[in-house]
C-alpha cells in the first residue's frame, strides 16, 4: 500500500455511502490520531483501539443524524499524496468552508486541526478536508 492516509479515508467514505454502523481500519499512529481528532469534532460516534500483537486495527463507530439519517461526514478529501505533498506556514492555513469543516494537518506538534494550528501559529502538511 503506498498512501495508507487514502485507504483510511476511502474505507470510511465506502462505508458512510453504504450506511455501515462500525468499520474496521489497520492501525497506525497517524491514523489513530486522525480517528482521534474526528471524535472530538463530533464527526464519528466513537472508537476502539483493537491490538492483536500484529499491526492492531481501528474500529470506528460512524454517526448519522437520527431524523434525517445523513451522516456526520459529508466529504473526505485527500490533499497532500505521497506524490505531490502540500506543505503550508502559519499564514497560509487553508479554511475549509469557511471555518464549518476542519483540515487535518501533520505539524511539527503533532497532528491537529487548522484551528488548533493557527491558534499555535505554526505550519505543517495539510493531510485532508472534513466536512
Amino acid at each position: 500500500m503506498t498512501d495508507p492516509i487514502a485507504d483510511y479515508l476511502t474505507r470510511l467514505r465506502n462505508a458512510i455511502s453504504a450506511r455501515h454502523k462500525v468499520v474496521e481500519i489497520p492501525a497506525s499512529n497517524l491514523k489513530k490520531n486522525i480517528t482521534k481528532i474526528l471524535f472530538d469534532k463530533g464527526y464519528i460516534l466513537n472508537y476502539k483501539f483493537v491490538d492483536d500483537k500484529v499491526q492492531g486495527s481501528i474500529k470506528i463507530a460512524l454517526k448519522y443524524h437520527t431524523e434525517t439519517k445523513q451522516p456526520a461526514i459529508r466529504a473526505l478529501k485527500r490533499i497532500s499524496s505521497p506524490g505531490l505533498r502540500k506543505y503550508v506556514n502559519a499564514e497560509e492555513l487553508p479554511r475549509v468552508l469557511n471555518g464549518l469543516g476542519i483540515a487535518i494537518l501533520s505539524t511539527s506538534r503533532g497532528v491537529m486541526t487548522d484551528k488548533e494550528a493557527r491558534n499555535m501559529n505554526i505550519g505543517g502538511e495539510v493531510l485532508c478536508y472534513v466536512y
